[in-house]
């Protein structure tokens, strides 16, 4: 296991310093041409770049447009939330995670973490769709896992390194990328590079014995470097966390560097590195009868006979992620931008059986009727590597895009038995490997051209068709197949023509409207191949068409927006049979539907009020019920303060009522709950020092200190191991950070 570790330390160490040494060798290279200047790069062609959404939002003399925590660009083409850097900052708590950020934003359902801000995973809904129905992407990269595209929110980017962020609600333009179109995409930025040297340490203590110490150093502008310019941050959080006995530790590395290399082209370079380290079930939650015993904060204990014990159940995660970008003007008119990445993500997790209680003690490699602990190790070890390619000209008739995306993928997924007693193997399988439930590699190859023409019909009048070409080939070699325990080879090629087709209508500088047909997909699961013959389950990729009207106002004291949404999904994937019989295979489909809207209003002396919500509804097309886990409104009220140095925000957001089991049980449905949180603080500037500014911010979460329950894990040996997570109890936090 060492061994592995070390090998996969090595290689994600080595592709980040490759990385490294060719932003340093290029600056060096570059520092006799003192010509090249950051000013006369071209705009980068990535469909979502976030300087150029900066350009397209911010009005001249605008009071709500650096205030408001959701913005929508009078060019949108589908409906989104821009959230600012200076929003993440001034009203996120600096422990939290990226699903935290996206919550303000309307149709963002759930994303609230049970054990404290930042403290562990959480999954956000949007308009619906699950993680692993929506794309994520780091500065227009697409990451995700690779068993399905879902997500984990404490790694690789906590809240303190993004720059900003956009949620597109919809399968975008064809130049946007992903593996799950099929419900939209949310887009996060790295942080802008400063034009002036600085360095600036940072703290946060908070509740339940929370530290977290970092600090950035920023080059500025280095003259003899060839006007390059980088920035490096450095964080380590410690907490002994909100649930019982369920502490944690991370680390988190970024580097980022830039470097004109001639008057039209531009590398930039970026780097990071995170580690956590926590106590947490598998499968975590408490059922009724524990929250009943030791209250809603329950997890685990210090029993070494209970499965719930904590030496037993904790993970290691180390992920990385790095890429290297070439931007350059051409001749005749062709902008080229050409990303070369990297990511990966290591979890080696240890937990006892069933943190529910429906497994009792007892394991197969001691004496008959033992007492043992049964847990088990599960590995989930994966790299990328990627490059995205694109091209753009800005013709007489307006502006064309084209590019393709290249990725493969390797993984390795296992899960051994243990009996934590005896620190043994457990020879639970009546088949040998008796003591392995799988242990299998897995490995994907794709590529997605596209082209799209963002054709200028008249002076206010875009309209943007597009046609985009996926083609993904995924392959399994298991010695022990996950589900049926038998050695399987298996590979499947899945394919799918998507047509985009949008508009945008601009009828003063102030008001804008936009219309929008799209085809999105999904990629069948890696779960298609869990099956004793693989050949018989070839399921096509699902798939949705979406139709979408909206209507954006942006002037100096007023944003407003509003959509209405209509979205056909096909291909729906079912199963038949069971044992040496289970197929997989489309069927049926979803029909969600929905009104969503968000308006910020600055009232004057620094004030702003913020409202956006929506009405959302998944109902399946078979039964007319509707889906499990899709909340039927969302709602975010805030008021928001920024005036000669003070800043904060009270904002308040609302997940409606859902059903946590499909089929509308009334036992299984969750009513809605609202999480309001306070955060304020001061920046004193001082010039002539050697302290440019001094920044201190305190926040509450969960003000009024509403503990309801969240989500409900349905366990299929009864109700009364259905596993619960709530709100966690009000909690504080202060900052300081100081800028030399």
């Amino acid at each position: 296991m060492m061994d592995r570790k070390l090998q996969y330390f090595a290689r994600s160490t080595i592709s980040t310093q490759v990385l490294l040494a060719l932003a340093l060798m290029t600056g060096q290279a570059h520092a006799q041409s003192r010509d090249a200047s950051a000013d006369s790069v071209p705009e980068s062609s990535t469909a979502l770049d976030a300087e150029a959404i900066k350009q397209r939002v911010v009005i001249s003399g605008s009071n709500v447009a650096n205030r408001a925590p959701v913005l929508v660009s009078l060019k949108a083409t589908q409906p989104q939330s821009i959230i600012t850097a200076t929003f993440i900052e001034q009203a996120v708590t600096p422990l939290d995670d990226f699903n935290a950020v996206a919550r303000i934003a309307p149709s963002i359902g759930a994303g609230v973490s049970p054990n404290g801000p930042g403290l562990a995973e959480t999954k956000v809904t949007l308009r619906g769709f699950q993680d692993g129905e929506y794309n994520m992407t780091y500065d227009g990269i697409p990451f995700g896992d690779t068993n399905n595209p879902t997500h984990h929110s404490t790694s690789y980017f906590p809240a303190r390194i993004i720059g900003g962020m956009v949620i597109e609600r919809g399968p975008g333009n064809a130049s946007n990328l992903g593996q799950a179109t099929f419900g939209g995409s949310i887009n996060l930025f790295s942080k802008e590079l400063s034009q002036d040297r600085h360095f600036t340490p940072y703290a946060t203590v908070g509740s339940w014995n929370t530290r977290m110490f970092g600090g950035q150093v920023d080059s500025g502008v280095l003259d003899n470097f060839g006007n390059a310019r980088l920035m490096f941050n450095a964080s380590h959080l410690s907490s002994d966390g909100y649930l019982s006995y369920s502490g944690v530790k991370e680390d988190n590395f970024q580097f980022k560097f830039e470097v004109p290399l001639t008057a039209a082209a531009k590398l930039t370079v970026f780097s990071t590195y995170n580690k956590i380290h926590s106590f947490i079930p598998d499968k975590s939650g408490a059922t009724l009868s524990q929250v009943a015993r030791f209250g809603k904060n329950y997890s685990l204990n210090n029993d070494p006979t209970s499965q719930n014990y904590f030496g037993y159940n904790y993970n290691d995660k180390r992920t990385d992620f790095d890429y290297a970008r070439l931007d350059a003007r051409l001749g005749g008119g062709w902008v080229l931008e050409n990303t070369l990445y990297t990511y990966a993500y290591d979890n080696n997790t240890f937990s006892g059986q069933d943190a529910s209680g429906a497994t009792a003690n007892g394991t197969k490699a001691g004496v008959s009727g033992n007492k043992n602990v049964p847990g088990y190790n599960k590995l989930n070890s994966y790299r990328v590597n990627g490059d995205i390619v694109k091209l753009s000209n800005h013709l007489e008739a307006g502006v064309l895009r084209t590019g393709v995306w290249l990725e493969n993928a390797h993984s390795d997924r296992h899960l051994y038995d243990i009996d934590f007693t005896l620190g043994l193997p457990n020879p639970k399988e009546a088949t040998t490997p008796k003591s392995v439930s799988y242990d299998q590699q897995s490995s994907w190859k794709q590529y997605q051209p596209f082209i799209e023409f963002e054709w200028a019909a008249a002076p206010s009048l875009t309209v943007t068709p597009g046609l985009k070409y996926v083609h993904f080939k995924r392959a399994l070699n298991a010695g022990v197949n996950q589900g049926t325990r038998i050695p399987t080879d298996a590979e499947q090629t899945y394919t799918s023509t998507l047509p985009f087709l949008s508009a945008n209508y601009s009828f003063t500088p102030e008001w804008s409207a936009y219309a929008q047909t799209a085809r999105g997909f999904l990629v069948p699961d890696l779960s298609m191949f869990y099956v004793n013959n693989p050949s018989r389950s070839k399921p096509q990729p699902q798939t949705s068409t979406n139709y979408q009207l909206g209507a954006v106002h942006q002037s100096s004291n007023l944003s407003l927006d509003g959509d209405i949404y209509y979205i056909d999904f096909n291909n729906k994937i079912a199963s038949t049979g069971m044992g040496n019989d289970l197929v997989y295979y489309n069927q049926g489909g979803v029909v969600y539907k929905g009104i969503e809207g968000a308006a910020t209003y600055y009232v004057g002396s620094g004030f702003s009020l913020h409202a956006n919500g929506s009405l959302n509804s998944a109902k399946s097309k078979e039964t007319g019920l509707s889906i499990a886990k899709v909340p039927q409104s969302t709602t975010a009220l805030g008021l928001l303060y920024k005036a000669n140095g003070l800043f904060g925000s009270l904002i308040a957001k609302r997940n409606g009522s859902q059903y946590a089991k499909d089929g509308q049980p009334a036992a299984y449905k969750l009513g809605a709950y609202i999480t309001t949180d306070l955060s304020l603080g001061y920046r004193w500037k001082t010039p002539g020092s050697m302290v440019k500014a001094i920044k201190l911010q305190g926040g509450i979460n969960n003000l009024l200190n509403k503990q309801d329950a969240t989500s409900i894990s349905v366990n299929s040996k009864g109700a009364a191991f259905d596993q619960y997570t709530f709100i966690p109890e009000r909690s504080a936090t202060v900052s300081l950070s100081a800028d030399f």
